[in-house]
């Protein structure tokens, strides 16, 4: 090197140190921008191509109900394919929280296709499940191969699964502010990493807009009326919030009661699911509908423009819960969703506000006290909505968060700060300890 080359590179080094000196945060943003991309990009496209499959596995599925009598080895073949070949991804949501608080190996990469595979059968043969779950766990296990060639520190290993979370939950919804808030939330009650900020919303953001270019499908849902804002709609819409947590802490603990059940009288794991679709076959064929299996998505939507009876919601609880008791693989979110809406929907019977305000208030009030994440709950209620009815889900989810109490869907959610002062000198457990 010459002596002008040596005197060059000097120079330049010396510009960009004084560059990186005056604006210290260049260097992380175009780090966790580049890999917000990259794993934005894998998520958007993992979720479209599960949407696109999910949806023509519904379709299917409506049109030749005979499958469900195929439903108990359907759960037969999925127990099987895990106890053999999966038990190091068998905790599914639970193993990227717990790699979160205590990153341990890398998430073994057939998380993705395993899954994937385990919500398509359970959704083409008739079990009652979400999709949450399936895109959380192909997002966070493709993400998590990053981690060795980029030489990822575990706090940065940490904020990479938070914005795969994020990415994951905010394009299979296409809802990107609420999935990115999601990823931030649900790890740690009542506490947020701002550390992982900028990396989850700029994975959620890019994963939306990949999703979007793949042109996969979204739910659209309206809410006709919102009354003006008032003392009494102020407390009515505290009366709801309060019957959505109780209803959530429902969901939450029987989800768990009935898998200790499963687990405890079966003890060969395949048997669990077959026997689950014994139960979800003779209930469908008992009552002659398959309004409560699959996501549920027609009655969601009725759910806005009209009162539905109150035992739908109470229904989608019992079917959901027996079916992912009893191992099948999706979610829990959606069928949250409709439980929220259709018990908004029925409780304006009593609760004089708009059913279709209800529902919607149902919709993410429900799932926010069964997840533990208000504000995720609040932006997916305004990103779904409209900002108009804002002040109601607020209310609604937040009043439900605190009503839903020490539940949670998730048993590997740690609590970071206590919803109130009684449960305070525990601070520090996880929901599996509760």
């Amino acid at each position: 090197m010459s002596k002008h080359q040596r005197a060059f590179s000097n120079t330049t080094k010396f510009h960009l140190r004084f560059f990186f000196r005056k604006y210290p945060a260049l260097p992380y943003i175009v780090k966790w921008l580049c890999l917000s991309l990259i794993v934005g990009a894998l998520a958007g496209t993992a979720s479209a191509g599960f949407l696109t499959s999910l949806q023509w596995a519904t379709d299917f599925r409506e049109n030749h109900l005979w499958l469900i009598y195929l439903l108990p080895v359907a759960g037969f073949l999925i127990g099987a394919l895990y106890h053999y070949f999966g038990k190091d991804v068998e905790g599914g949501n639970n193993l990227l929280l717990e790699n979160i608080h205590n990153p341990g190996k890398t998430i073994p990469f057939k998380m993705a296709p395993f899954v994937y595979l385990g919500t398509l059968v359970t959704h083409f043969f008739g079990g009652s499940a979400g999709r949450e779950g399936t895109a959380l766990q192909m997002a966070g296990a493709i993400a998590d191969q990053l981690a060795k060639p980029f030489k990822l520190s575990n706090n940065d290993r940490k904020i990479l699964l938070i914005s795969a979370i994020a990415a994951g939950f905010g394009s299979v919804f296409g809802t990107p502010l609420a999935g990115a808030v999601f990823g931030l939330e649900v790890f740690l009650v009542g506490k947020i990493r701002y550390n992982a900020l900028f990396p989850a919303f700029a994975s959620a953001i890019s994963a939306d807009l990949v999703t979007s270019i793949w042109n996969a499908k979204h739910t659209h849902y309206h809410i006709d009326l919102v009354p003006k804002l008032e003392f009494l709609p102020i407390l009515y819409s505290i009366l709801a919030g309060i019957t959505f947590g109780i209803c959530a802490a429902t969901f939450s603990k029987m989800l768990h009661r009935i898998s200790a059940i499963f687990r405890l009288y079966i003890t060969y794991p395949p048997l669990r699911p077959f026997t689950g679709g014994i139960l979800i076959m003779l209930l469908v064929f008992a009552m002659g509908t398959s309004r409560y299996i699959g996501l549920g998505i027609p009655t969601i939507l009725e759910s806005f423009d009209r009162q539905l009876p109150p035992y739908d919601f109470a229904l989608k609880l019992v079917f959901t819960v027996i079916t992912l008791a009893a191992g099948f693989k999706g979610g829990e979110v959606t069928p949250l969703f409709f439980i929220g809406a259709a018990l908004g929907s029925a409780i304006s019977l009593v609760i004089p506000l708009p059913s279709g305000l209800l529902a919607g208030m149902g919709f993410v009030a429900v799932f926010a006290g069964a997840t533990n994440t208000p504000l995720a709950c609040l932006l997916m209620g305004i990103e779904l909505f409209g900002a108009e009815c804002g002040v109601y889900v607020a209310i609604a989810c937040i009043v439900s968060y605190l009503f839903s109490g020490r539940n949670s869907i998730y048993s590997k959610q740690k609590i970071g700060e206590e919803k109130n002062s009684r449960y305070r000198s525990d601070r520090d457990k996880s929901f599996s300890d509760l």
